[in-house]
């Protein structure tokens, strides 16, 4: 009989770990087998690529500087940290220098990674801890964040006209045939549900019901980053969402299974067809950014110049229509256990950090510089 297709998925993570760990463990014998079984059974697919990755990284920088990775002592892993931090380089094997986040998360792998193998675990000691609490007083602790596409863009009052980069000029942007019609139901969906990107294209057409007589309709969301219990969470969508949604399935000629899928073109730029699988997680940003330039070329963004347009580029991601939801939201005045609430956020700092750029906009340094400026 063929195994189960979900077995098979989960039968290649474990693998995959019982591999790397036991490349550490004594005469490569794990000592708890079923630890390392039931954590790959429990992390999300992000936390388990993010685990082998980081791994693999710590062993090539070992082997660089010919030391087995099994016997590398808390004075490796803090030669390590300052190598990654950019403190100290060895020329002939240098390290892209990594945010403190990044090398925090690292070092909980490369720990996890010991004491599954039965040893010693040489992050947890005194001057690893000191190395980590100086990188961050080197580095600082504030992360990158994805430039938030708002609604309306940077508007104080959310009636205001749209201005510059912000979804409804990029829904006007884009194509009038099937790529455009996958387009706007993508940016619609994204902006109603505040899907991470993971979340919008395993989206498939029967978690989406609706219309109601009002028009809306909900998507059930059936797991999450923040939902590893698969409880599942449902998110409003609007009347004008589900419309998109309708627009996109029948141009694509979509009945069932992966909503979002990849749309074929010539080199003309012409349709070719429609893709039967979800898109590909990091089609999400490319898309954004498309999205942005073709508003650019239409002269939708106002007088942004092209050196604007490419600091822009560069700081879009697939979660920025996530953070311009939180920021529109903090606009409009919700709460902060609302905004939480209704968008499946856990962290409160990771919402309040989304919404500092348009505190400091709104907030009275910005009143009291404007109040000057409508005096002179």
């Amino acid at each position: 009989m063929a195994e189960p297709a979900l077995h098979r998925a989960e039968a290649a993570p474990i693998s995959e770990i019982v591999s790397q760990v036991e490349a550490l463990a004594p005469a490569r014998r794990l000592a708890d087998p079923q630890l390392v079984a039931a954590a790959a059974r429990a992390w999300s697919t992000n936390t388990i690529r993010a685990f082998l990755s980081d791994l693999k990284i710590w062993d090539q920088w070992c082997r660089r500087r010919g030391l087995a990775t099994a016997r590398a002592d808390a004075e490796a892993v803090a030669s390590y940290l300052r190598a990654l931090s950019g403190v100290e380089q060895d020329p002939r094997n240098p390290l892209k220098q990594r945010a403190p986040a990044t090398i925090e998360r690292y070092l909980v792998n490369i720990g996890w990674a010991y004491r599954m193998a039965g040893l010693d675990d040489p992050t947890a000691a005194p001057l690893v801890r000191l190395e980590l609490k100086g990188l961050r007083k080197l580095l600082g602790t504030r992360q990158r964040q994805a430039r938030g596409i708002r609604f309306k863009g940077e508007v104080s009052d959310l009636d205001d006209p749209a201005t510059g980069i912000c979804l409804a000029h990029l829904l006007k942007a884009s194509r009038r045939d099937m790529l455009g019609a996958r387009d706007r139901a993508l940016l619609r969906v994204a902006y109603d549900s505040g899907c991470r990107r993971s979340e919008l294209v395993a989206i498939v057409c029967d978690a989406v019901e609706g219309p109601d007589s009002d028009g809306s309709g909900t998507l059930f969301i059936a797991s999450s980053k923040t939902d590893r219990e698969r409880a599942g969470a449902i998110a409003y969508l609007s009347p004008a969402t589900m419309q998109a949604i309708e627009e996109w399935k029948r141009a694509g000629a979509i009945a069932g299974g992966p909503l979002f899928r990849r749309v074929e073109t010539y080199f003309d730029g012409s349709v070719r067809s429609v893709g039967e699988g979800p898109l590909h997680p990091n089609a999400i940003t490319l898309i954004y950014r498309r999205l942005i330039r073709a508003a650019f070329e239409k002269k939708l963004l106002g007088t942004m110049s092209e050196t604007e347009l490419e600091r822009w580029l560069a700081a879009v991601s697939s979660h920025s229509i996530r953070v311009g939801v939180a920021q529109d939201n903090f606009a409009a005045g919700e709460s902060l256990p609302a905004i939480m609430q209704a968008y499946r956020w856990r962290d409160p700092k990771t919402v309040m950090r989304y919404g500092a750029r348009l505190a400091a906009k709104s907030g009275a340094s910005a009143r009291l510089a404007r109040r000057f400026q409508e005096n002179r």
